[in-house]
């Protein structure tokens, strides 16, 4: 089912177009010993899931949590107004019935008729009320919050009608925000107006909407999944009987589990060794899909050396240090010798392949095509007055980004070291710890990943670079707001690609983050899995799995 648009929706799904050079593959290529089976949208088969990853869950509370393995859950569980149906980038109904630009900053959605939760609560426009209201009013610091920036208010005018009040006109990406992991609508009767849930109350209230409802859930160890009988959304109801997701602090035991068949599945993080080895195995199928997931270092503008708040501030000094290890980044090297070409270079802050994207690294930094350069870090440096080589605190999570982390910031610290430049004291933290610590100063430069919201560029640079944004890093640009915020409303598809180049250009003057990599999706399962798949929309849904 197609939703109403008005012109500015339109627009907004004419600005992915670009997008089918991601979706090639809906379901995902496959490679393994023998030929392979990526699957379909039905799956067919039942049967009793088992799928392994290393992701760590956040919160099962989707005010609480911004990362991809708590979203992972939280799309199995929780109803969404709008989602990207299978093979697709763009949004389409899930609990909606239809939604369209109303005004120009009004959206308006109308829920299907007689929604009901998997505890016999009431689904309606109530729900959808609070749990927006709830995100804005909790604004968790590891939450999705600055996602709805252009939220100014929700109106529940009857049991089936939303009207979403926004601050700027035409939002051209809003309509994929409610397909975010902002969007998950939550029961108002279990969730508390103002505090996150804890998961055993969600668990013991039932309160699930999605295809699924959560059975049994052990914190970063184990979940039970089951069919939901009372979805009442656009998805294809659960091709399987079950589904449990058992969680590995180590991925080398996830490699074993699913070599030796104790798991269905093997998503979320395999080594890069460890899937070419995968590939050679005839006992599973290697599976790949395009991926906006992106690496890249978080500089902290009071901490870093030469920080706003460190007893030697100096904003010149402050820009030079991020300057030469823009320029010290060897991006070939990491995708080579790390992450054996799973991973591509990346040169600018949006990745290859959607609208708007640039290379506005790659000429301003390093050898001016791409590759480093000490020579060029060293004057820098030195014409800013900067003493050598500059002590640089640099930390990591040694698994949540997957387990080559470890490889990965050991090499980014010799080439910042060998050019005699930097002394790096290189730490990890544990990500549950990490996520906290990140947004209290504690770490001036460090490690983050991105996995999109939602497949538009838009998602590569508001949470990032908007005046009060997911990092907390302190950075603040003026001009960089108005250009975000003139995207926003852009209905020119030409016009938008250009404001999108422009802001790419100004942030990589100020260097907020250095991104390096682009990668891709990987799954690997058993020769007897099908339905697995790995598409534009850059969601993993578990109810087409079957075998």
């Amino acid at each position: 089912m197609s939703i109403p648009k008005s012109r500015a929706a339109v627009s907004a799904i004419a600005g992915l177009s670009a997008l089918a050079l991601l979706a090639g593959c809906s379901s995902g290529s496959s490679e393994s010993g023998a030929s392979g089976e990526s699957g379909s949208a039905s799956g067919g088969g039942g049967g009793d899931i088992v799928i392994g990853t290393t992701d760590s869950v956040t919160s099962l509370d989707p005010a609480g949590s911004y990362d991809n393995g708590s979203f992972a859950v939280q799309i199995q569980v929780f109803p969404f107004l709008l989602d990207a149906p299978q093979g697709s980038s763009d949004v389409a109904p899930d609990i909606a019935e239809s939604a369209e630009f109303t005004a120009p900053t009004e959206y308006t959605v109308k829920l299907k008729p007689g929604l009901k939760w998997a505890n016999g609560h009431d689904l309606t426009s109530s729900d959808v009320k609070f749990t927006f209201d709830r995100q804005l009013k909790i604004a968790d610091d590891n939450g999705p919050s600055s996602l709805l920036a252009n939220l100014d208010s929700v109106e529940a005018p009857d049991d089936t009608t939303v009207v979403f009040h926004l601050k700027s006109e035409n939002d051209q990406t809003f309509p994929q925000v409610l397909s975010s992991p902002a969007g998950p609508i939550v029961d108002e009767e279990v969730f508390s107006p103002d505090a996150l849930t804890p998961a055993a109350d969600i668990v013991s209230a039932n309160a699930f909407g999605g295809q699924y409802v959560i059975t049994a859930y052990q914190d970063n160890q184990t979940i039970a999944y089951e069919p939901n009988p009372s979805y009442g959304g656009d998805r294809e109801p659960a091709s399987n009987d079950s589904v449990t997701v058992s969680y590995y602090a180590d991925s080398s035991n996830l490699k074993l589990a699913v070599q030796e068949g104790d798991v269905d599945v093997a998503y979320r993080s395999l080594s890069a060794t460890d899937v070419s080895d995968l590939k050679t195995n005839d006992a599973v199928n290697v599976l790949t899909g395009p991926g906006g997931e992106i690496r890249y270092i978080v500089f902290n503008f009071n901490t870093q050396p030469y920080g706003a708040t460190t007893a030697d501030a100096d904003e010149a000094k402050a820009l030079a240090v991020r300057q030469a290890v823009a320029d010290l980044i060897d991006r070939d090297q990491l995708a080579d010798q790390v992450f054996k070409g799973t991973y591509t270079p990346l040169y600018s802050f949006v990745p290859e392949g959607l609208t708007g994207a640039t290379e506005s690294l790659k000429g301003l930094y390093g050898d001016g095509n791409g590759g480093p350069d000490a020579d060029k870090a060293k004057s820098t440096l030195e014409t800013a007055g900067v003493t050598t080589p500059v002590e640089l605190n640099l930390q990591y999570t040694p698994e949540h980004y997957g387990p080559s982390s470890g490889d990965e910031y050991a090499l980014i610290k010799s080439q910042l070291e060998d050019s005699g430049l930097f002394t790096v004291n290189l730490q990890s933290t544990e990500w549950v710890q990490y996520a906290k610590d990140r947004t209290a100063d504690v770490y001036p430069a460090y490690q983050l990943g991105w996995f999109p919201d939602y497949s538009d560029a838009d998602n590569y640079l508001t949470p990032f670079f908007l005046d009060g944004g997911f990092l907390k890093n302190h950075y603040s640009n003026t001009d960089v707001d108005e250009l975000i915020k003139a995207q926003l409303v852009e209905g020119d598809a030409d016009k938008r690609a250009d404001l999108i180049g422009q802001i790419q250009d100004e942030v990589a003057k100020d260097l907020s983050t250095v991104p390096f990599l682009q990668g891709s999706q990987v799954a690997v399962t058993g020769k007897d899995v099908q339905g697995v798949n790995l598409d534009a929309s850059f969601k993993f849904y578990y109810a087409t799995i079957s075998k």
